[in-house]
């Protein structure tokens, strides 16, 4: 399966044997991690994706993706989606990066990607969330394109729906 590449990125489609090392935490003579990859959400990220290979069957390219730079190869974080679209075309994404990297824009610039990527493949509509204290998230997901839509006590809900032809141009941009 073919890498996502952006200006400064490389989101690299993972598999079976990549998810278990992220799982452990042991990465293969070929990885190059940065300190502090995986991270929490990187691990369960990984541990979802192995159940949907066990359960389903591999999602990709609807899985995850290790975003890595691209000047010195590390992995800094992870971006993806929560599944194949469903019925109507609709996914769900999420993402996140070890705290050394933030504020760069990477994550805005790997959501970016993903849109575009999703888009591309006649995704309609793609879906995140976010608490209400995640101010950075909440930046990521309206820096990519992605319009506030709903929320609760808990949560933000952010989408980009591609039958806008204003937020199809956004996500391609």
């Amino acid at each position: 399966m073919d890498n996502l590449v952006t200006a400064r990125l490389v989101l690299h489609a993972i598999g079976v044997s990549e998810a278990e090392r992220i799982v452990t935490g042991e990465p293969d003579d070929a990885a190059r991690w940065a300190p502090g990859y995986p991270s929490e959400g990187d691990v369960f990220a990984a541990k979802r994706f192995l159940d949907t290979c066990t359960n389903i069957g591999d999602p990709r390219p609807f899985g995850n993706y290790e975003i890595r730079r691209r000047e010195d190869g590390h992995a800094i974080g992870g971006v993806g989606f929560h599944g194949t679209p469903d019925e109507n075309g609709s996914v769900t994404i999420g993402y996140g990066l070890i705290p050394s990297v933030h504020g760069n824009g990477y994550a805005s610039e790997a959501l970016r990607a993903l849109l575009a990527f999703a888009c591309a493949r006649g995704v309609t509509c793609v879906g995140g969330d976010t608490t209400h204290g995640n101010i950075a998230s909440q930046h990521v997901m309206t820096a990519a394109g992605m319009q506030l839509i709903a929320e609760d006590e808990k949560l933000k809900y952010y989408n980009i729906d591609w039958a806008d032809s204003t937020a199809n141009t956004d996500a391609r941009s």
